[in-house]
């Protein structure tokens, strides 16, 4: 059973109208894995989700609430002083920022496999896993991506 960690983006698509394709997606790819119990995620993507489902995407605080209450049920990482400590090293190590570092470290403490973000390099392993951008198209007549 492969377990996967999901950052913030993912939850942020499924609750944004704005491009019905990522929606219909990330709600697919959330089902599967929350279902099968192989969803894992940290107090940090909470915070996020909570702080841009209000400011960007203006969904009611009442249903950002029931949301973040939702997302603190499932497999969560509560992120202290290790993860912070991990952070620095894998922003250092990786040129990447300390935020996505620290997703990274939540994940690879969490004992995820696939890391299902926008934010990092497709296909790139870093540490004991392996991002994947589960919104990435590619043209079946070429290896150049269309998103």
């Amino acid at each position: 059973m492969v377990r996967a960690f999901f950052d913030t983006n993912i939850f942020l698509y499924i609750y944004s109208s704005a491009d019905r394709r990522k929606q219909t997606h990330a709600l697919e790819l959330y089902r599967e894995h929350a279902q099968e119990g192989r969803m894992l995620l940290s107090t940090q993507v909470v915070q996020e989700f909570i702080v841009a489902a209000l400011r960007k995407l203006q969904l009611p605080p009442q249903r950002v609430h029931e949301v973040a209450l939702t997302l603190l049920d499932s497999p969560l990482v509560v992120i202290e002083a290790p993860h912070i400590r991990a952070a620095l090293d894998k922003a250092d190590q990786y040129k990447i920022s300390f935020w996505d570092a620290l997703i990274i470290a939540a994940a690879e403490s969490g004992g995820a496999e696939v890391l299902y973000t926008e934010d990092l390099n497709d296909g790139q392993q870093y540490g004991a896993v392996i991002a994947r951008n589960p919104f990435r198209v590619v043209n079946p007549d070429s290896t150049i991506p269309l998103s």
